[in-house]
């Protein structure tokens, strides 16, 4: 676990704002995350939500220089073992189950599992887990909440994802145990659909900022 949970971390704290994606076409996975990488936002979760998010999550691994394509909306070993056998260096799941755990601990691609509340952290830190995806995050409690979280248990550090955008994320970044946050405003549909990737650069590297 500990040389996993190093890799996770590695990938996660490049930048303060992960994209969280949803592709419905997977013509646009490879300009899409060509602007997002050209902006600074290299590691890219590709949920899967949709028919095309495995072959998106295939042709950015395959296709784009310096990105690191991670699979979000996990749900059971089937889908973990597909994302992985498409190019996914690190998986994303909304909550937790044993079917998980138990896939997560026999790949060597490293599992950021969600959590919601301080027995849901309690438990994984048992099974050896040291960051965590903090979801749904606003809907859960917010900075506040996670805020409460970093004194009785410290050293487990959260990836907040759920409601964040431009004018809250700061106040998660500020947090001691926040290694990033998960945001999908960096890719709005309207610009991915217009092919606006200038754009999307541009909102990628507005997002870099936020850890200043």
């Amino acid at each position: 676990m500990g040389d996993k949970t190093q890799v996770l971390i590695s990938i996660l704290k490049q930048q303060p704002v992960v994209p969280v994606l949803v592709i419905q076409d997977v013509a646009t996975a490879v300009p899409l995350a060509r602007a997002l990488v050209a902006g600074g936002l290299k590691a890219i979760e590709i949920t899967l939500r949709t028919p095309a998010a495995l072959e998106a999550i295939r042709a950015v691994a395959n296709e784009v220089d310096g990105a690191i394509p991670g699979a979000g909306t996990i749900l059971n070993a089937r889908q973990y073992q597909e994302a992985v056998d498409a190019g996914s260096q690190f998986i994303v799941s909304p909550g937790t189950t044993i079917e998980l755990l138990d896939v997560a601990r026999k790949s060597p691609v490293p599992l950021l599992p969600g959590a919601a509340t301080a027995s849901e952290v309690m438990s994984l830190r048992e099974e050896g887990y040291q960051v965590l995806k903090f979801f749904p995050a606003e809907q859960a409690g917010g900075a506040a909440y996670l805020k409460s979280l970093s004194s009785p248990l410290a050293g487990m550090q959260f990836c907040p994802t759920g409601g964040i955008t431009p004018a809250n994320a700061r106040d998660y970044l500020s947090l001691p145990n926040v290694i990033c946050v998960g945001g999908s405003w960096v890719a709005p549909a309207a610009l991915v659909e217009a092919g606006d990737w200038d754009g999307i650069t541009r909102l990628a590297a507005e997002a870099c900022l936020l850890a200043g």
